[in-house]
């Protein structure tokens, strides 16, 4: 693909993305106009005549959902594109290592303990490195074996068999868990962004998995032909797999963190750019991230509104729309 096309797909996506930000900060159960949306933003925000409780609409709940709507979207989309590197699976995605499951288990026994939000989100961070070392532990010698062969399919399986673990632990919990508390549980599990108050983390952890990621894709593209085949064009095969692992794995645990488990956009956005542009890297990865975050924001803004004043989580809005729109591109590329 060209440059002139990437660059003209990555505008195209970052303008949708614009519009779907304004959407969100100007669409809800209370109506605001994107004029005085767009004035609460400014430090001056009295020149269009902004209401105050449209400016305390916009600045505390709306501006910091939007953004860990679109922090989120991309950080999984981009752990989708990177695990599908990673395991050359084309089914994998940010969730199959058990990321979400320690983030998962960990939250929950915080919300059972009634700590503060802010303690349930580092209860969900500190149960996503846990699983990510506990995945990394007991998969080192197929990340640092050292020989050609694909050691893919082993790190998928101890991916999958911990993340079946923890699931056996969250269902323990809930089966445990007070009544009073079962409602915000079950809502956090599926995804909610309502008390995303802080979207500077996941950000953060965007802007620097994409640093470290951008300038290897042309790495990437050489390991999707096999691990042999990459050592011998000269490529570190060995650091690569370990730094795409714990990319993928920050960028999913910051995802958890921040708005609990959204399914299939990982999956799902991937799929979509490589069947309309290809399987370059250096396109698809920006790519990824910017859809990904148009996808989640979009889903937000959907839960927002479907039912206003009542909120859907975030994650059944993403599974209704992934499930179908994943068949149709099953169905499509069988068909060619």
């Amino acid at each position: 693909m060209s440059a002139r096309r990437a660059c003209m797909i990555w505008a195209a996506l970052a303008a949708v993305a614009l519009v779907v930000f304004a959407a969100s900060l100007a669409t809800g159960s209370v109506s605001v106009t994107f004029a005085q949306a767009l004035a609460a933003l400014a430090p001056a925000h009295d020149v269009h005549g902004a209401p105050d409780m449209a400016i305390e609409i916009v600045r505390t709940l709306r501006l910091p959902r939007a953004l860990a709507g679109f922090a989120c979207g991309g950080l999984l989309a981009l752990a989708g594109a990177l695990l599908q590197v990673l395991l050359r699976n084309p089914l994998a995605e940010p969730y199959v290592l058990g990321v979400s499951g320690g983030a998962a288990a960990f939250a929950l026994v915080a919300m059972i303990e009634g700590v503060a939000w802010w303690g349930v989100q580092a209860s969900a961070c500190a149960g996503a490195f846990v699983s990510i070392l506990l995945v990394l532990g007991l998969a080192r010698r197929e990340l640092w074996r050292g020989e050609p062969q694909d050691s893919s399919p082993r790190l998928l399986l101890t991916g999958a068999v911990t993340a079946a673990g923890w699931g056996a632990l969250i269902t323990l919990l809930l089966t445990l868990a007070p009544d009073t508390r079962l409602r915000g549980m079950l809502f956090w599990l599926t995804g909610d962004l309502n008390g995303a108050g802080m979207p500077w983390p996941a950000l953060a952890t965007l802007g620097v998995v994409l640093a470290c990621i951008v300038p290897a894709a042309p790495m990437l593209n050489v390991l999707l032909r096999g691990d042999a085949a990459a050592q011998a064009l000269g490529v570190p095969v060995l650091r690569l797999r370990v730094g795409i692992y714990l990319a993928a794995s920050l960028a999913a645990a910051a995802a958890v963190t921040t708005g609990g488990t959204i399914g299939f956009v990982g999956l799902v956005v991937p799929h979509m750019l490589r069947l309309a542009f290809g399987n370059d890297q250096r396109m698809l990865v920006p790519a990824a991230a910017l859809a990904g975050g148009v996808a989640v924001m979009g889903a937000d803004l959907v839960a927002r509104t479907v039912a206003a004043p009542a909120q859907l989580p975030v994650g059944v809005v993403t599974a209704l729309a992934g499930v179908p729109v994943f068949l149709w591109m099953l169905l499509a590329r069988r068909g060619r």
